[in-house]
């Protein structure tokens, strides 16, 4: 097996952010452990301003649940600033706008990715984008 990476952990947060259903996010999950990558994904939706915190809290609280990081101050604030980094990376599409997708969260060893996928919405003129925040913290 080669060497896992921070391109690999991002791509690996990035396909968790785009599954279409909790089946393939278990697949995808499993495939993911194998490799020894330990991934988590939660669905968000809401007007843009009101959900930046939510969005926040959910990628801590999934990462947490899901075994991705330990609880402790530091891997807690790894996903946390990844999470806000990938959420600033969407904000010119998104500001003022419902918006809905999924996060999606990744790690081996000392590498955090975390990808926001939003669907945004205007009428029916819907956009997407995606955003995506890297850290590293000691393993």
């Amino acid at each position: 097996m080669a060497p896992v990476g921070s391109r690999d952990v991002a791509r690996a947060a990035i396909r968790m952010a785009l599954t279409d259903s909790r089946e393939q996010e278990r697949e995808l999950k499993a495939r993911y452990s194998k490799m020894g990558i330990k991934t988590a994904a939660v669905d968000h939706g809401g007007d843009f301003i009101a959900s930046v915190n939510k969005i926040t809290e959910r990628s801590v609280v999934a990462a947490k649940r899901e075994g991705v990081i330990r609880e402790i101050h530091a891997d807690e604030g790894a996903v946390a600033g990844a999470t806000r980094e990938a959420i600033s990376q969407v904000m010119p599409k998104a500001l003022g706008l419902n918006v809905g997708g999924k996060i999606g969260i990744a790690r081996y060893q000392d590498h955090i990715s975390v990808a926001v996928f939003f669907g945004v919405g205007l009428l029916h003129l819907d956009e997407v984008a995606v955003g995506l925040g890297h850290r590293a913290v000691s393993s």
